[in-house]
């Protein structure tokens, strides 16, 4: 292997979303002194990568998805980082090494680690992982009110930073179903625009209605019991099936829910877009149903006690030395923002939530759930009502109103999501045959290709 040789091919560079505690030139210089105790005291969302010698370092958080892939030239290893998978195979053919590429061999940079990878040629070393995120665990008090108040106030100051940012006068979307955690990111949003000196009205919120859901109807129940009608708008498409297709190209997952979730909204932000064409900042309510460990188990093999034995499952999964880590994919949020993240920028919107972020996830994993649920799954379910109704009156003076909880798909597609309700095998099916149809002008013998060992002239 040749020395000196540049080792990271960096297609989107360091980017931030609503971050705090340090500019995004402190990110790049805390990685380049290996400082994680920096990292860790920053919040909102960022992703940086760089070089030091044969040595590249990445870290990213929830918000801001990052992956490398692995490539061999002439002078030995290199890394090829982007946001996307596309992104690295679509490098990867310019430089006529796409026959290289495989989906399956890209790695997604896990949630709230710095990532230390040594460029030595083969074998390559596994990457060291360092965590910057230590959130205190159970350490809160046994007092709902006060609970909602530590946590809806975190999120009310990520929601601020995040809208200060926002040029004034901008109008800020808000995907609102009328469930808890939009309810809440809408008054947060409205709250923050006042305090700000702004118009609270900037805020709009878009419900999508494909034909007898229920989003629409509590939705509209909601805005009229608080008098902010004029603030929302129901986005009708009640013959449209949304395409499970596309958002498993958009998203590069296979996960059912994700899928679905992302299919659905993808059905409302091309509405949006075509509303409102520059329109472009989006908050919504992602991460809320994490860190309050809100989703029904039996849809899944969670039982829980796994859910508190682990405290930050919903966020990260199992975790880095796990045997069901995915380096693909990572776990959790983590893993799923995906299906926020890149239904947003396909369709050149900025998103944020502030349930993502590490000061609100903290605020999350300080509640005593083991204490307030006494082994109840049914007080599980009620909590996350609990604490976010009385944080949100806390902070704003508005008492919220609370409706029964669903998934998005569900809440939008009524009757209608039976129809489009698919299992991990057919999307992961999908998937491949996605991949297989893009890599086979790649992998065919007779394309023009570069080898490995090809040293320029």
């Amino acid at each position: 292997m040749l020395a000196g040789m540049e080792r990271l091919v960096d297609l989107v560079g360091p980017r931030e979303s609503g971050l705090t505690g340090a500019p995004l030139s402190d990110v790049e210089d805390a990685l380049r002194r290996n400082d994680v105790e920096r990292l860790e005291a920053t919040d909102g969302h960022f992703s940086a990568t760089i070089r030091d010698g044969q040595t590249v370092r990445l870290a990213r958080t929830i918000g801001q998805p990052l992956r490398y892939f692995v490539a061999k030239r002439y002078h030995g290893p290199y890394l090829v980082v982007a946001d996307r998978i596309d992104s690295l195979y679509e490098y990867c053919c310019r430089e006529k090494i796409g026959w290289q590429f495989d989906p399956q061999y890209t790695r997604m940079i896990p949630a709230h680690y710095m990532v230390e990878l040594d460029q030595v040629g083969c074998p390559d070393p596994n990457p060291r992982y360092h965590r910057f995120f230590t959130p205190e665990v159970g350490k809160g008090p046994n007092d709902i009110k006060q609970l909602g108040a530590s946590y809806v106030g975190a999120a009310a100051k990520s929601v601020e930073n995040w809208i200060s940012r926002v040029p004034d006068g901008q109008q800020i979307g808000v995907m609102f179903s009328g469930g808890v955690d939009s309810s809440s990111v809408l008054l947060l949003a409205r709250h923050a625009l006042s305090k700000l000196g702004r118009d609270p009205d900037l805020a709009r919120a878009f419900t999508l209605d494909l034909g007898g859901g229920e989003d629409a109807a509590q939705a509209e129940r909601w805005v009229h019991e608080l008098g902010l009608e004029s603030s929302w708008e129901r986005i009708a498409r009640p013959h449209v099936i949304p395409d499970l297709e596309e958002a498993i190209s958009i998203i590069e997952d296979y996960h059912p829910l994700d899928v679905e979730c992302a299919a659905a909204s993808i059905v409302l932000l091309k509405a949006v877009r075509e509303r409102y064409p520059a329109l472009q900042y989006l908050l919504d309510g992602d991460g809320g149903d994490e860190n309050l460990k809100a989703y029904p188990m039996e849809d899944s093999d969670l039982t829980l006690s796994s859910i508190l034995k682990n405290p930050l499952l919903y966020q990260e999964g199992w975790g880095v030395d796990a045997i069901k880590h995915s380096q693909c994919y990572s776990g959790g949020l983590s893993r799923s923002y995906a299906r926020t993240y890149a239904p947003a920028q396909h369709l050149g919107f900025s998103a944020f939530s502030p349930y993502t972020t590490r000061s609100v996830i903290a605020e999350a994993a300080a509640i005593p759930f083991e204490e307030l649920l006494q082994g109840s799954a049914d007080r599980l379910y009620a909590l996350k009502a609990q604490v976010v109704r009385e944080g949100v009156e806390a902070v704003t003076g508005i008492r919220m109103p609370v409706f029964n909880k669903r998934r998005f798909q569900a809440g939008v597609g009524g009757d209608s999501y039976r129809q489009w309700k698919v299992s991990k095998s057919w999307c992961r099916q999908v998937f491949l045959r996605q991949w297989e149809e893009r890599l086979r002008t790649a992998w065919d013998p007779s394309a023009e290709r570069v080898s490995g060992n090809a040293v320029p002239a």
